[in-house]
């Protein structure tokens, strides 16, 4: 079993790196970008007796910073 956890910025806070890319992109031709948000995807493999509480756990703990940042984890057979 593995888990794949999708980590990004709540929108009320700033992301630099997001901007940087998104300009970037305009820079580059791409006109049709309005905006970018930048975050991490994180793949655990799992020995199947983890559930997602353990899963939620992990992410308030280690993988993301709750005060600042959501998550999305999702169990892949």
């Amino acid at each position: 079993m593995k888990a794949i956890i999708h980590v990004n910025l709540k929108k009320a806070i700033l992301d630099p790196q997001g901007k940087a890319i998104a300009s970037a992109l305009k820079s580059m031709g791409f006109s049709e970008v309005e905006e970018a948000r930048q975050g991490k995807v994180i793949e655990i493999s799992l020995n199947g007796k983890t559930d997602e509480a353990r899963l939620k756990e992990m992410c308030d703990r280690l993988l993301a910073n709750p005060v600042i940042e959501d998550y999305k984890v999702e169990l892949v057979a």
